[in-house]
């Protein structure tokens, strides 16, 4: 589990140092870094995939994505970290040297490390990066070279050895096992209204396309109870049943109806609840699963129902919640007592959470550039 996540230079978040718990929600005005912080994460888990420095292209490259405000001295560093009482890991990207290339959209990473335990120190030190080169420490306390990597290239992703780096290996799989599901389409062409070629799907995809096999997966290795007491907490006496014939399809048998309701004809809030239902009771849990205003388009009676998804959910995972919704939090807090919830706002362009001070932050400290 994730304790600690930082962020600085990243459009508002000029310095963000973000305690974490199992459930946490993310609240606060329109502006106030909510979605910023959202995109940190994802641009996290991105650096697992090799897909960072790509991402950051596609938003503008960094002149685009850097803290605009005032305050800004040195060198051009965007900076991205998490840690756990296990594990923590940093990357800090800055502008290509190279002057004659098309790319120049693209940022290069100018360090890396990866550290055992919640705060980075010289003695947790497991890996580091400089530019290209990577160093592995042995268990003799040796610094070792382990690759030579192009100033794009997350050592996260490109070094995997089990041997010589089993827990650069390990980190990489989990931050790969994240989650984000962000404004999953419910429209009349929605993929998650046509019907589909089923398989067993442990993990609903982000667009939703296989909500009926995902739903079928839960009923049949997963938590059966759960998902009908989740339908039947939102829609009392209605229950989810899957047609099989052919293609997959979702259907809402209600009280009252002499026949089910295809997914072609639920609301745009009804389907979206059953997307919510097949995304948080997944018979594979992640070890951190973000969701992006997950009260969009629902109806304010069924905030109840989902704040008990999310709940039981975050017995199974950890949970990001970013949500504009007062009721939802409100919900959740009466459904799970120790919610973590963090409000953000806006003073002088730069994103702050309401109450923390100083003394109030995580440990955290940045690694030097090399």
């Amino acid at each position: 589990m994730l304790d600690t996540v930082a962020v600085e230079n990243y459009r508002s978040l000029r310095r963000l140092i973000l305690p974490l718990r199992g459930l946490n929600v993310v609240t606060g005005a329109n502006g106030a870094g909510k979605s910023s912080l959202y995109r940190a994460l994802r641009l996290l888990a991105d650096s697992a995939r090799n897909g960072a420095v790509s991402a950051l292209a596609r938003e503008g490259g960094l002149s685009s994505t850097m803290w605009a405000g005032p305050g800004k001295t040195g060198p051009v560093s965007l900076k991205l970290g998490f840690a756990g009482e296990d594990f923590g890991y940093a990357v800090d990207f800055g502008l290509p040297q190279e002057t004659e290339t098309a790319f120049n959209l693209d940022p290069e990473i100018k360090s890396e490390v990866v550290w055992a335990g919640a705060t980075l120190r010289p003695s947790a030190l497991l890996a580091q990066r400089s530019v290209r080169t990577v160093l592995l420490r042995d268990g003799d306390d040796t610094w070792h070279p382990a690759a030579t990597l192009r100033p794009f290239d997350s050592m996260l992703s490109e070094v995997a050895d089990p041997q010589a780096a089993p827990e650069l290996l390990a980190l990489r799989e989990r931050v790969r096992s994240w989650r984000f599901y962000d404004h999953v389409r419910t429209d009349t062409d929605a993929p998650a209204r046509q019907p589909q070629i089923g398989t067993r799907t442990m993990v609903l995809s982000h667009d939703g396309a296989d909500l009926a096999a995902a739903l079928q997966t839960i009923a049949e290795i997963g938590d059966a109870g759960a998902l009908g007491e989740a339908v039947d907490n939102a829609f009392p006496g209605s229950r989810v049943q899957i047609r099989t014939e052919g293609r997959f399809e979702v259907t809402l048998r209600q009280p009252g109806m002499l026949r089910a309701l295809t997914a072609a004809e639920l609301s745009d809030g009804t389907l979206r609840y059953l997307l919510w239902a097949a995304a948080l009771l997944t018979p594979r849990p992640a070890e951190l699963t973000v969701l992006n205003e997950p009260e969009s388009s629902l109806h304010p009676d069924l905030l109840p129902a989902l704040a008990a998804l999310i709940a039981r959910s975050s017995e199974r995972s950890q949970i990001v919640v970013v949500t504009h919704s007062a009721a939802l939090v409100e919900a959740l807090r009466r459904r799970q007592h120790d919610v973590n919830a963090i409000e953000f706002t806006k003073q002088e362009g730069q994103t702050t959470i309401v109450g923390q001070g100083l003394l109030d932050e995580p440990s955290w400290h940045w690694p030097a550039r090399g």
